[in-house]
């Protein structure tokens, strides 16, 4: 098995990139079914159901996750931190939306979007135009699948069928995007997939596309130490060999760790944006998601920033 990126991969639902959206939809539909749960996503278990990917759909069966904790314990503490983790992450960047359109701002632009079921779950104010990025097979899925169950979007959502890669901001403005309206951009769970580079040019293209006033939410990528990555890949390859699963998508080889990626938050700052950071850990620990057990716990470059700007 290898997922090794390259220049031009592509991907629909179950490969690569894309079936890193059932495991957060996964995440999203686990927390969204707990009786304090953070968030409600009503949408998240029927895209993972009808998924096909196999091991994330193991998230959803608690029965599932109970062997994991008999089997490694370390194993099941990152699982459980996975799921929470998915769960703040998401909070964070409801709550980012609720304060774009509170003070006006409706038009919304979410690059990568994945399985992101704002579009459909968020109560949007009238006249709210939300763009959706991303390859075209993982877009189809996901609006085939909610039309299929009579799902239909909580705002004028509009899809923009294109790689990151390729020239997404003609195709962006080609669907109706207005560069001269405010805009409330979102980057979750993706600058992780990119590297350094293109990272830097994303935000110089969102950057340009951004009237005075726009506001832009990013989740930072993780830093992983080679040997840290090499042990989780073999950790979590035991546990789906006992369980039975086919790891048919290896994560680790999916990321993009160059040791000379710019810090979002600074990057922002230097370009015309007044950024914040909100690092991860203490953002679970202030909405009691933390968990204990958790490898790579002490070391914060472990884990990801969540980042808030607005366009000076």
């Amino acid at each position: 098995m290898s997922t090794m990126r390259t220049d031009d991969d592509t991907w629909d639902i179950t490969t690569s990139v894309g079936s890193t959206a059932v495991m957060v939809a996964a995440s999203r539909a686990t927390e969204t079914d707990r009786p304090d749960a953070l968030i409600n996503d009503p949408y998240a278990k029927l895209l993972v159901a009808n998924a096909g990917t196999g091991v994330w759909e193991a998230l959803l069966d608690e029965s599932m996750v109970a062997k994991v904790e008999g089997m490694d314990a370390e194993t099941a503490a990152i699982v459980h931190h996975m799921r929470s983790y998915q769960a703040v992450r998401t909070h964070f960047f409801d709550a980012y939306f609720a304060d774009a359109v509170a003070a006006g701002i409706r038009q919304v632009v979410i690059l990568a979007s994945g399985l992101d079921s704002r579009a459909y779950r968020l109560d949007w104010p009238a006249g709210t135009v939300v763009y959706e990025i991303d390859q075209p097979k993982v877009l189809a899925y996901k609006s085939a699948t909610l039309a299929e169950h009579d799902v239909r979007p909580s705002a004028d959502r509009r899809e923009v069928p294109i790689d990151l890669r390729q020239d997404w901001p003609a195709a962006l403005r080609a669907a109706g995007f207005d560069p001269a309206a405010q805009t409330a951009w979102l980057a979750e769970g993706l600058l992780m997939y990119l590297p350094a580079a293109a990272q830097d040019r994303l935000f110089e293209q969102i950057t340009e596309l951004s009237a005075p006033g726009s506001r832009i939410a990013a989740e930072t990528a993780a830093r992983h130490a080679d040997e840290r990555r090499e042990e989780m890949r073999e950790r979590f390859k035991r546990v789906a060999d006992k369980l039975g699963f086919e790891q048919t998508v290896d994560v680790q080889e999916l990321i993009y760790s160059d040791e000379d990626r710019a810090v979002v938050v600074d990057w922002l700052n230097e370009h015309g944006w007044r950024a914040t950071a909100q690092h991860s850990h203490d953002e679970m620990r202030r909405l009691g998601r933390w968990v204990e057990g958790v490898p790579m716990a002490d070391d914060k470059d472990a884990f990801a920033d969540f980042v808030t700007a607005e366009k000076r």
